[in-house]
């Protein structure tokens, strides 16, 4: 069971009653039962490019997979069996304590929210600057005539954050943006706003996207609610790569591609798209044994010149690969139409007594 202790803060013991009641709505919810309204929302501030920060209490969990494989298998009858056992880097689940508050963005950076950060700063991202462009969906594409079978068409200029291939509008998550392309937004932020903005770690991620929760999606457990909840690969999305059909949902969770910002329920800290619509950026390397050493206190990754992590699952995710606790990795200059980011900004020393 994951544990979900406050440390000691004169602020947070509101925001943790908050959290169990949004958790117990949830649940109750699932059930068709109803309950009286939750108390006030934590504290949520809004910055100059209009992006929504919600403030996560410090506190400790269980990061990393407590479930067996066999209980997965159980779960994701239709994946092979060697599928599942790759999944060990989750593992050990281990102890983990967060000794400061800090604010999360209560959703995915937008195009709209990237654009303004583009038009304001005169920032060439990594796509356009290198010249090899991004990730896209095309139809007409293929995979199957490819050396890698990847699902989607590129690298090509004709493919960026301004189009992964289908229609965005400019409150949809930002995809096609690179590690480093997250790194400048969050500088460019720091110096113009007075506040150290930057990715979350791999342990403040897990933490904000259980809320609390020992589900294996946060919001829900089993992949038969996953539709409800967030915007994965399901029955819709589908259509377009039938040679993918039995890993899809079964239900439609309303979009083929990716979805408006906050479409979905928010979990228990009030955080919107934690699992699906786009994989999100964190600023751990990546070490698959790193879990055995980690610290138990504010680990921020392995110090080697790695891969980077990427957290969460896309509008793409097969349901095994959207779990909080599943991790993923790329190099800092991938660029594709499934990644894109969610930023953090650290509480400043005035607020801190707040």
């Amino acid at each position: 069971m994951n544990i979900h202790r406050p440390t000691a803060h004169p602020t947070q013991g509101a925001a943790h009653r908050f959290a169990g009641l949004m958790a117990l709505t949830w649940l109750l919810a699932l059930a068709g039962c109803t309950t009286s309204p939750p108390p006030s929302p934590p504290q949520i501030i809004e910055n100059s490019l209009g992006m929504k920060f919600v403030r996560i209490p410090a506190g400790e969990f269980l990061m990393g997979r407590t479930e067996s494989t066999d209980a997965l298998a159980k779960d994701f009858t239709q994946y092979p069996a060697d599928r599942l056992a790759l999944l060990t880097d989750e593992l050990p689940a281990h102890r983990v304590v967060l000794s400061r508050d800090f604010f999360m963005g209560q959703h995915e950076v937008t195009v709209g929210q990237f654009r303004q950060f583009i038009e304001a700063s005169g920032y060439v991202p990594e796509s356009v600057a290198d010249g090899t462009g991004g990730y896209g969906y095309n139809p007409a594409y293929d995979p199957a005539t490819t050396r890698r079978g990847d699902a989607f068409e590129g690298r090509d200029t004709r493919y960026s954050w301004q189009n992964p291939g289908f229609k965005q509008g400019e409150n949809e998550p930002v995809l096609n943006v690179t590690w480093s392309d997250t790194v400048a937004l969050t500088r460019w932020l720091s110096q113009q706003e007075g506040h150290t903005y930057r990715l979350p770690t791999e342990a403040e991620w897990e933490y904000a996207c259980r809320a609390g929760s020992d589900a294996r999606y946060g919001n829900a457990q089993s992949p038969a609610q996953l539709a409800q909840v967030a915007n994965v690969f399901d029955s819709q999305a589908a259509k377009h790569w039938p040679q993918w059909q039995p890993m899809a949902l079964a239900r439609s969770d309303g979009f083929a591609f990716t979805a408006p910002v906050g479409s979905y329920p928010a979990n228990a800290f009030g955080l919107h798209d934690m699992v699906g619509n786009a994989w999100e950026w964190v600023s751990d390397s990546y070490d698959e044994n790193y879990y055995a050493t980690s610290p138990t206190q504010d680990p921020t990754g392995p110090v080697i010149e790695a891969m980077r992590v990427r957290r969460g699952g896309s509008w793409h995710t097969w349901a095994v690969y959207a779990r909080c606790s599943y991790r993923n990795i790329n190099t800092e200059s991938s660029r594709y139409t499934l990644l894109g980011m969610r930023l953090v900004r650290e509480v400043s020393p005035h607020e801190r007594s707040r």
